[in-house]
């Protein structure tokens, strides 16, 4: 039986406000500051006026008092284009379930519910929003748009990706090279919003950093909601005694017991949390720590209300 999104549980971030921290490129008139300049009623700056120009915007006051011509320039204000990213791979997948629980929720399906909050308010404010998913390869890309056919087939999307267990096994990760197609395909000033574990091969590290360099480069806001479990994945809080722990991804398994590691392990991981933290500084990208353990709604709502304060 098909998993369907609670809409009650995600409605309540219709009341809020979602902001672009920089200027974005909008199709109608929103809540977000523009790289264009238009009418509106916050005044940006002066410019002298050029003959031949249209009289409506000369600024007369001024004109009285310097006996020059200066045209008036306003911000315009326009709607924000969101992309939603979602690490579908089979990490993302941890811890399994066999029954889909939003009180008890894998890493994929917090993702899914914080991004349908998202989608919520996007659609509140009359913004767009598209929706990307990746594992080994960029499995769906759709365009932001604001319709209610379109928002409907983002829901869709998402319910279909809440498999059974037999379906969620054996499915790799390729960040940069998603990030990077994504990237391309993204033509406008956007806010890019990543839901992933960052479980890359420690190899592949400066490559998917280079990924979130392209989006930064091509002009678009990136916030990073980094989604793990922070008690079995950061902590390796376990019981004395010994496991088999198998790697969703590649089905490799080891056997050991996790308290003669647990310091080692423990040190590792937060070493490089920070070292993601500090990358994410220095690009100018939102780190966000998702820990499951807490449900995405005492992670989302206070980094929206921060936000909120801060633009």
């Amino acid at each position: 039986m098909k998993y369907i999104i609670n809409h009650d549980s995600v409605s309540r971030y219709s009341k809020l406000e979602f902001l672009a921290r920089q200027v974005v490129e909008g199709f109608i008139t929103g809540l977000h500051k523009s790289p264009f300049h238009g009418f509106s009623v916050e005044f940006a700056e002066h410019r002298l006026y050029n003959p031949g120009e249209s009289i409506k915007d000369i600024d007369w006051k001024l004109y009285g008092r310097t006996e020059k011509l200066f045209v008036k320039r306003y911000e315009e204000e326009t709607n924000l284009r969101c992309q939603i990213v979602i690490d579908q791979s089979s990490s993302m997948y941890f811890p399994l379930k066999s029954k889909a629980d939003i009180n008890n929720p894998d890493k994929f399906l917090f993702s899914v519910y914080a991004a349908a909050a998202l989608i919520e308010l996007m659609r509140k404010q009359r913004d767009a929003v598209g929706l990307s998913l990746f594992d080994q390869n960029l499995t769906e890309h759709t365009n932001a748009r604001s319709n209610q056919l379109h928002i409907k087939r983002l829901y869709a999307l998402l319910e279909d990706l809440i498999l059974p267990e037999s379906g969620k096994m054996n499915k790799t990760t390729a960040t940069a090279a998603a990030l990077h197609h994504i990237a391309e395909r993204s033509h406008k000033r956007s806010l890019v919003v990543i839901f992933s574990d960052m479980l890359d091969n420690s190899a592949d590290e400066d490559e998917v950093f280079a990924a979130l360099r392209h989006l930064r480069y091509n002009m678009h806001e990136v916030v990073l909601f980094h989604v793990h479990d922070a008690q079995s994945e950061l902590d390796l809080n376990y019981e004395n005694r010994p496991y088999k722990f198998v790697d969703m991804e590649s089905g490799k398994s080891i056997k050991i017991n996790p308290t003669l590691v647990q310091e080692t392990y423990r040190k590792t991981m937060l070493e490089r949390k920070k070292h993601l933290m500090m990358r994410c500084g220095q690009y100018q990208i939102d780190y966000v720590n998702a820990d499951i353990n807490a449900g995405y709604h005492q992670v989302l709502l206070p980094y929206l209300l921060k936000r909120s304060k801060l633009y």
